[in-house]
């Protein structure tokens, strides 16, 4: 796949992705799990506007000069602030909507991970580098959204680490 297409097909991958997270943001009742989608939303935005510029640099120049993207995705203890007090007050039919809107965040992720993983097999140099970090990012968001899932669902998990046990 030519740079210029794995570009474009990386910002639809991206959009969608925004787009699903945008519309759990207008869905989502509960401020902590708005929050979350808005965060997520905003970081895939950034990451569209991103290879945006790189398409734009690609256009003027047939080549593109990697340029690090911070990674938004959000720390433990963002997470941790935004989860804090969701589990007193979300009502069990906002659980039910967050479960299933985590769930599709997280299929979505998982993708976009795959994409990030067979489009760097394909390039180069600074291309390769950039979609390199993507896919570092992208498994850092299956991290954060795997972590308000198990939260949300109440596995007694959260980031991997046993929290709680029924026994």
């Amino acid at each position: 796949m030519s740079l210029e297409l794995s570009i474009k097909s990386a910002m639809d991958v991206e959009g969608k992705i925004r787009d699903l997270y945008r519309q759990a943001y207008e869905t989502c009742k509960d401020s902590a799990g708005k929050r979350f989608f808005a965060m997520m939303r905003d970081d895939e935005q950034y990451h569209h506007d991103y290879l945006a510029e790189r398409l734009k640099e690609f256009a003027q120049a047939a080549e593109i000069q990697y340029q690090d993207i911070e990674s938004r995705v959000p720390s433990a203890s963002e997470i941790e602030s935004c989860l804090q007090g969701a589990e007193q007050s979300m009502a069990v039919e906002d659980r039910g909507v967050v479960q299933q809107m985590l769930s599709n965040a997280l299929r979505v992720e998982v993708i976009t991970s795959e994409f990030y993983s067979k489009i760097i097999t394909e390039h180069q140099g600074d291309a390769k580098k950039m979609f390199a970090r993507f896919l570092e990012i992208e498994n850092g968001h299956i991290a954060a959204v795997q972590a308000e899932l198990d939260y949300v669902m109440n596995t007694g998990y959260w980031f991997d680490i046993k929290e709680f046990d029924m026994e």
